[in-house]
């Protein structure tokens, strides 16, 4: 008996041959524990590596997105290329994309004008530039054949962003223009007869396929569709292909859609890499490497008037659409054109 007066109870031996388990183990109520300890680990737990990268390379990657130097590190094309960013399910990213993907290639030396199509004008708050009644807006080039550059703001903080805004007059262009001479041209119109000259022109459409939206595809080269890695994003894209030939067919035979990105990627789910399989088995090479994942600093970005680009230039959402960026940037490099006047 030792002096604590507690009897020493000497360790439970294991039967050989049997499966038990070490009594200082606590069983747990309802399961079978495995002798594998990585068992318990779910496939939808990120590593510590993966979820909390060291801020020294977080520091490096936002020193590189924000090219302080001021450098021209994205090639920049040989005419001027004119996106669309289109789809007519909301919710998809298509105003996060295009802003961000504005802010990248503007910091990296290209010249970029962003045209907000949308009468919520989210592409103007998320660059930061006013947008409330009373400020010349999109709707005044479609409707009254005021001329861009008397509408177009420069972008604060970042150099060589343009931006013309949308208000909510825009919400009553669809109607107004019914009625318009030429009205699937006007904003072509208004795109070529700019005296200045960009690298690339994004135009933001709203989650429809009315006016705005045929106005949008009449002035663009190229149609830029993110896709959300969900089944519903799938449904509609057919309606949105057969609106883009018809477009071609009758309106504007150089419409090509150019670029497919995977948004909302979420890769703890089996469903996005479905997703993303059966786009890239359709599209094929027209569907950008760079995917965009589910962000918490992309969502947070527009509140503070800003991008992710300069809001977190070290975070994976930030990083993820500078490598989208430089793919686009590097496609458009290897198609010279004569650039526009």
């Amino acid at each position: 008996m030792p002096a604590s007066g507690v009897a020493q109870q000497s360790a439970p031996q294991a039967v050989p041959g049997s499966d038990a388990v070490a009594a200082d183990t606590p069983p747990v109520d309802g399961y079978e524990l495995d002798a594998n300890p990585s068992t318990y680990v779910s496939r939808e737990t990120p590593t510590r590596e993966e979820d909390d990268p060291p801020l020294a390379m977080e520091a490096m990657r936002a020193v590189h997105i924000l090219n302080p130097s001021g450098e021209v590190t994205m090639p920049r094309p040989e005419r001027t290329r004119v996106m669309c960013v289109a789809n007519q399910k909301g919710g998809v990213g298509k105003t996060t994309t295009t802003v961000n993907l504005a802010v990248a290639l503007a910091l990296h030396g290209n010249r970029v004008l962003v045209v907000d199509l949308d009468p919520q004008g989210n592409a103007s708050t998320g660059l930061n530039v006013p947008h409330h009644t009373g400020v010349p807006d999109v709707y005044d080039c479609l409707i009254d054949s005021v001329p861009l550059e008397e509408v177009a703001q420069a972008v604060e903080g970042i150099p060589n962003l343009w931006c013309v805004p949308a208000t909510i007059d825009l919400a009553g262009a669809e109607i107004e223009l019914v009625s318009v001479v030429a009205r699937e041209s006007r904003l072509a119109r208004a795109i070529a007869a700019y005296p200045g000259q960009f690298d690339y022109v994004f135009i933001d459409c709203p989650p429809s396929l009315g006016l705005l939206t045929v106005n949008a595809l009449v002035a663009a080269q190229e149609v830029l569709i993110p896709i959300q890695c969900e089944y519903y994003a799938l449904e509609g894209l057919n309606q949105l292909i057969n609106n883009i030939n018809l477009v071609r067919q009758h309106l504007n035979p150089k419409l090509e859609v150019s670029t497919i990105l995977l948004t909302m990627y979420d890769r703890r789910t089996r469903l996005a890499d479905a997703v993303e399989q059966d786009v890239r088995n359709h599209f094929g090479d027209k569907v950008l490497q760079a995917v965009i994942p589910r962000n918490v600093r992309v969502s947070e970005a527009p509140s503070y008037g800003q991008s992710v680009m300069t809001y977190d230039p070290g975070s994976r959402g930030a990083t993820s659409y500078f490598e989208a960026a430089q793919e686009i940037a590097d496609r458009g490099a290897k198609e010279p054109v004569s650039r526009n006047a």
